[in-house]
């Protein structure tokens, strides 16, 4: 049989192949001639014909069936051959087949051989692909080798270890007495992977941690070494003396100083050296002043020694290098709830950062932003950020106009600033709010008394403006037909009054319910403000014709509210007044109230509201749920119930008639944990006797949160045709600290209203 060709000229071969297929064609060829090489058992070319065999498998090309062939080499007396085979091991073999096991007596035979770079071999083959059978067999040879005076195999065996530790933790102790001597190492490879070795052992047992504290000064001492040594051609990387090993050992001190009073004191000093001395003009430097920053942060480290840290990372923020910026903002961002003053100091370097073209440092810069408002500075950041809002891409937007809401709710210094400013956010980025921005707002509104004239005849000049924004049209809306009286009156003392007409507003109003442009919420809120402003303007007629004329609407919803309008002139008249009146105010609190359903843009979405601050029944079915669809079903008032109360879990069942089918009754359960830990994977499930059909919808989550800071809500639809009694069994099942918890119940109390 000729010789085979040369790995190189293989590679000269494959790399003249002008499309895939010819690629494929010579991989192919070349692979059956080394299949019946290997048929043939051809030692002699067995080597070349492996390595060609490794080159095709990191070309993405199958090399399985050389595995066998790599053991044939690696038990092979010449160094080339078992350097070839080791290296096929590594590339081809891993721990799910078990043909690796077959090389554990090769392995532990090489790692006895008197020359140290077969030794080398076997260590790393080891230390690659060892499974935790093979690390137990072999551990001790490891061992041994860790304690030899040749640094080429200590440094070796210290990696070696670091695999035998994460596959078999039990044998941590096995390698303990050998790390005593492992730090005196003059020789900087060994110095290296022994810190990584020390560092493995520290994160996976809190005995080694404690153990190794008692190395910190020496751990301080080889750092000081590095820093005051001078040029050393073998380790200098841009006038730095070994920035790998200095970057070890920061990992580690850190690692050693956490939550430790007496390892942090010994390390703050050689911290500030390397912080003060360390040269920033290079990538090398910024690398070892970021893992020193991430080390202050992390042991108890004085409030001096802090601020440096971060006046580093102010540093970084000026550098030129993007990703330098990123880590920078990003390290800010985790330390700013510990040291707010002290990142404060670098606001305005920060708010720049939202220029910057590249979009992953806006985002951080922007969430950095937000996390630096408070009280003092709110004016300043939200004008920053609302300015941001103008300009930012669409994928920021959702994200830019949560977090403005959010800082205004927390910081606003006036009730008129807050409302301005999510009108602000409304008008510049309306479509990318949350659904529950409309009925914040609204809710804002109505509390806010003396601003009810300012702010709807502010929205009003907003819609003639532009009326492409939907929640802020729907917001003008609901105030409209809430205060519109108060703005024809022209009584707004804020600012100065316009002069506006009823025919005026109506028209404004009605140009929503044909424009192209409203949705059908938007339109349904329209509606809804013409039929209030039948309470406070005089144009009573024109508002009957345009509730009529929707009567016949292909929107079944608009339809449906048209319709009840309608009714409510001809037979309820009486009830208008009181039906349509203002809507009380409304506070909303973190305590265990009764739960209530807000219609949302789209959405429902409970929210709790305080005891004392309920309206009369006919108010609630107004006030609470801003969608009027129900409108004189709601106002029949079926009284909520408790259905359990037990070990802290509490479901209250609220209810309403499905429209326009009156036998289904809807129920919504709302569940509260009065417990001080978070009941999770929460499952509620109910069953009804065989005259009824009952449907479960999705819960709102499966964390009930603990101290009453929120509900599970869900949804159940009963359909009832016979007009029983209802009765229900429910079973509940949860984790508490821990521990499963199930639990059945009967439930037969339900209000009358609810089933006849």
């Amino acid at each position: 049989m000729p010789a085979p060709i040369r790995l190189r000229e293989l590679i000269r071969t494959i790399r003249t192949a002008r499309t895939q297929a010819e690629e494929r064609e010579m991989i192919q060829k070349e692979c059956a001639a080394i299949r019946s090489s290997f048929r043939e058992e051809d030692n002699t070319y067995r080597c070349r014909n492996v390595a060609k065999l490794l080159y095709m498998h990191m070309l993405g090309y199958p090399a399985h069936f050389g595995q066998l062939e790599c053991l044939k080499l690696i038990a092979s007396q010449k160094f080339t051959d078992k350097r070839i085979g080791y290296l096929g091991a590594m590339l081809l073999l891993d721990e799910r087949q078990d043909v690796h096991l077959l090389m554990t007596n090769c392995i532990k035979n090489d790692l006895n051989h008197s020359t140290q770079y077969v030794q080398g071999l076997a260590l790393c083959t080891l230390g690659c692909m060892g499974s935790s059978e093979m690390c137990r067999d072999l551990a001790g040879e490891v061992e041994k080798l860790l304690k030899t005076s040749n640094s080429y195999l200590r440094k070796k065996a210290a990696l070696c270890a670091v695999h035998v530790i994460r596959k078999v933790p039990e044998l941590m102790e096995m390698f303990l007495p050998a790390t005593k001597n492992l730090l005196s190492e003059k020789n900087h490879g060994v110095l290296h992977t022994s810190v990584v070795l020390l560092t493995e052992m520290c994160e996976r047992s809190p005995d080694m941690l404690a153990h190794f504290r008692k190395l910190v000064p020496q751990l301080v001492r080889i750092l000081k070494n590095l820093i005051m040594s001078g040029y050393s051609p073998e380790h200098d990387v841009s006038g730095i003396s070994d920035p790998f090993l200095q970057v070890r050992i920061l990992r580690l001190l850190r690692i050693l100083g956490k939550s430790d009073d007496d390892s942090s004191e010994a390390m703050n000093d050689i911290l500030a050296q390397v912080a003060t001395n360390t040269e920033t003009s290079k990538n090398v430097g910024n690398a070892i002043l970021y893992e020193t920053v991430l080390t202050i942060m992390d042991i108890k480290s004085e409030s001096g020694l802090r601020v440096l840290a971060i006046n580093i990372l102010g540093r970084f923020l000026l550098n030129n290098d993007k990703n330098i910026r990123y880590v920078a903002l990003t390290s800010l961002l985790k330390t700013v709830q510990t040291d707010h003053n002290a990142v404060q100091r670098h606001r305005s370097t920060i708010v720049d950062c939202l220029k910057d073209l590249d979009v992953s440092i806006k985002r951080r810069a922007m969430e950095l932003s937000f996390a630096l408002v408070n009280g003092n500075n709110i004016r300043g950041m939200m004008k920053e950020l609302l300015y941001f809002l103008d300009s930012c891409d669409p994928e920021f937007k959702a994200d830019c106009a949560s977090g403005v809401f959010l800082a205004a709710e927390k910081y606003a210094p006036s009730k008129r600033w807050h409302i301005d400013t999510i009108m602000r956010v409304l008008t510049t980025a309306g479509s990318y709010v949350r659904d529950d921005s409309v009925p914040n707002l609204i809710q804002l509104i109505t509390n806010s008394v003396e601003m009810h004239a300012y702010t709807v005849q502010r929205l009003y000049k907003a819609l003639l403006d532009d009326i492409s924004q939907q929640p802020l049209v729907q917001v003008a809306s609901w105030c409209i037909g809430e205060y519109g009286d108060l703005l024809v009156s022209g009584q707004c003392e804020e600012e100065e009054p316009i002069q506006v007409t009823e025919d005026e507003v109506l028209d404004v109003l009605e140009g929503l319910l044909v424009s192209n442009l409203s949705t059908p919420v938007t339109r349904g809120y329209a509606l809804t403000a013409i039929m209030k402003l039948s309470t406070r303007f005089s144009s009573v007629n024109r508002i009957k014709k345009v509730v009529s004329i929707y009567g016949s609407s292909i929107d079944v919803e608009l339809q449906q509210r048209a319709v009840e309008y309608n009714a409510l002139f001809k037979k309820y008249d009486h009830m208008r007044p009181a039906l349509l009146e203002r809507m009380p105010i409304m506070e909303k609190t973190a305590t265990n109230g009764p739960t209530e359903i807000v219609q949302t843009n789209g959405e429902t979405e409970p929210s709790v509201v305080e005891s004392k601050h309920l309206p009369p029944v006919t108010h609630s079915c107004i006030s609470q749920s801003f969608d009027y669809l129900l409108l004189l079903t709601l106002c029949l008032g079926i009284p909520p119930m408790t259905a359990y109360n037990k070990n802290g879990l509490k479901i209250d069942f609220t209810f309403e008639r499905a429209n326009p089918n009156p036998n289904i009754a809807v129920i919504t359960i709302h569940a509260s944990n009065s417990t001080e830990a978070d009941m999770t994977d929460f499952v509620f499930q109910a069953a009804v006797p065989k005259t009824f059909q009952l449907q479960l919808l999705s819960p709102s989550s499966n964390v009930v949160p603990a101290l009453n800071q929120g509900t599970v809500t869900q949804v159940i639809r009963v359909l009832n045709p016979q007009k029983q009694q209802l009765r229900m069994r429910i079973k509940l099942t949860y984790t508490l600290k821990g521990s499963a918890v199930q639990d059945l119940a009967e439930v037969n109390n339900f209000p009358p209203q609810s089933w006849q």
